[in-house]
């Protein structure tokens, strides 16, 4: 496997993929409407632009990605994906140590999952994040935001 930063002739391939891995998010909520599942190639393409994309390839095809930005001493992480044939086997932990080292000069790490999604529950404090808000997204949906302060 290997971990690098994504161009932009990826982006259709980690939408792709971001679709696919967000399907059991909505099966969890039965809500089929989240900001992952509806996110346009023009959408992500801007996207692009505003935040550094990683991906992880096994033979050529993208299985990972995640992607974050600044904003101020905040590095701000979303959408950790990972295709659902290869999930458990460490790519999520890869990514996340990956963004997180890119981004080592940050104070604070924050990120946000669903507060029924348990795994990803499990994984983000596993790699020590705490939650420290919840927000409703939707009637179905509310939003955990999680945060971990380097050398905290």
């Amino acid at each position: 496997m290997i971990i690098e930063g994504a161009v932009i002739s990826d982006v259709q391939e980690i939408l792709w993929l971001q679709k696919l891995s967000y399907l059991s998010e909505a099966d969890i909520y039965d809500d089929y409407t989240i900001p992952p599942l509806l996110q346009t190639l023009a959408e992500i393409e801007a996207e692009y632009h505003e935040r550094f994309f990683l991906k992880a390839t096994r033979q050529n095809l993208i299985i990972g990605s995640v992607r974050a930005h600044m904003s101020g001493d905040t590095c701000c992480i979303g959408r950790l994906i990972v295709h659902p044939y290869v999930q458990n086997r460490g790519i999520g932990t890869f990514l996340m140590t990956a963004i997180e080292r890119h981004f080592d000069y940050a104070r604070r790490y924050e990120l946000f999952t669903g507060q029924n999604s348990e795994k990803n529950l499990y994984l983000y404090r596993k790699l020590r994040y705490e939650i420290f808000k919840r927000q409703a997204l939707t009637e179905k949906v509310t939003l955990v935001f999680m945060e971990k302060v380097p050398g905290g």
